[in-house]
């Protein structure tokens, strides 16, 4: 057995990007003690920082330690008790997802179903609400990463505030990639990764949860079904001042990654990291509709950072997709489900999302095609 030297690639897919030099650089340097007063200070700044990130003001905003799968699991944990209606609104793979949770957390689970690679209907969803006046949550997902779709998440938000049920928030992909405002939104629990826009690598779930969601944890009947992954117990250890209770042993250096990857956005304003992601899709449009690719997700619901493209006709899609890793080291994303073998799924986040890597994929794209 030898040292484990991965090829240098360029990660155009749906995750994870490519993690930015500075981020790999922060995550080399040497660890300290999760307890340790330097790494609790680290934390409150990384604590700070995601409120910047997510446009929020929530006292409960921190990572999880582990991808944003527990994220998401840390929400539905924490916010479902059996009995309780849920409205899970499914577009893609992730809202699936959603609703696996509710049910094994004993909820019930309402779905609000629309066509892959469509936006989430409002008037769908207001006439569940309607129809299911004892809902407790409404759930969806704000971009749907196995479809490239986005949803209007503020809009969703003010429904479930109207109709007096909280709500939970996939924010997976759109965090730093797209616009999302916490507050302004009405969002009650919301969840990410670090692998997508952040430029960090995989392995940390930021979370928020607003006032009305930390209340409905209070408030529950039976405890958190998860150890792990209670609230109560994790903000022992994330919570205000120097005394901390330990919980867990947090991933210290991956911990170092995300706080440099956070201090990287603020140099550059979550506003122009958005504005950067948007730029860097209009190129690519440009240039993938020059070689007459289409877009799966109507322009108005089209998510900038996750492109879906339809497979041309008579192209072998893992041929072009093997051929652009082995002979370009260029990743990019096959489809999910229904659009497995029909789509490719064009990533443009973080660090990944940059001019060189835009004529990289397009060029060899243009080149792997003409064969």
């Amino acid at each position: 057995m030898q040292s484990f030297n991965p090829p240098i690639r360029t990660l155009m897919g749906p995750g994870p990007s490519d993690v930015h030099p500075r981020v790999l650089q922060a995550m080399a340097r040497p660890t300290i003690g999760h307890l340790d007063p330097y790494f609790i200070e680290m934390m409150d700044q990384t604590k700070q920082a995601l409120k910047y990130a997510f446009k929020t003001q929530n006292e409960l905003t921190m990572p999880v330690s582990a991808p944003g799968s527990a994220g998401m699991e840390t929400c539905f944990a924490n916010l479902v008790e059996p009995g309780d209606k849920v409205i899970v609104c499914i577009n893609g793979v992730f809202g699936n997802r959603m609703k696996e949770n509710v049910i094994r957390f004993g909820g019930e689970a309402i779905v609000v179903e629309d066509k892959w690679g469509e936006a989430i209907t409002i008037e769908k969803v207001e006439q569940a609400l309607k129809e299911n006046p004892d809902t407790k949550i409404l759930a969806f997902v704000h971009a749907e990463t196995s479809t490239g779709a986005q949803s209007d998440a503020k809009a969703l938000c003010a429904l479930a505030d109207q109709y007096g049920c909280l709500n939970i928030v996939d924010a997976v992909t759109s965090l730093a990639g797209t616009e999302l405002r916490v507050d302004d939104w009405g969002i009650d629990a919301i969840y990410s990764g670090t692998q997508k826009c952040m430029s960090a690598p995989p392995g940390l779930s930021p979370i928020s949860f607003s006032k009305r969601a930390i209340q409905k944890l209070s408030n529950r009947k039976i405890p958190v079904t998860s150890w792990f992954l209670d609230l109560n117990l994790v903000m022992g250890y994330w919570g205000k001042g120097t005394k901390r209770a330990y919980h867990h042993t947090a991933p210290v250096n991956t911990l170092y990654g995300l706080h440099e990857s956070l201090v990287m956005l603020m140099e550059e304003g979550i506003e122009n990291s958005w504005a950067r992601h948007k730029q860097q899709h209009e190129t690519l449009k440009l240039s993938l509709e020059a070689m007459g690719i289409k877009f799966l997700v109507k322009e108005r619901d089209r998510l900038p950072q996750l492109n879906t493209v339809w497979i041309p006709e008579g192209a072998d899609d893992a041929l072009v997709r093997s051929t652009l890793l082995n002979e370009y080291n260029l990743e990019i994303g096959a489809g999910l489900g229904d659009l497995a073998g029909k789509v490719w799924r064009i990533g443009l986040m973080g660090h990944s999302a940059r001019n060189e890597n835009v004529l990289l994929a397009t060029a060899a794209l243009k080149e792997v095609l003409s064969r």
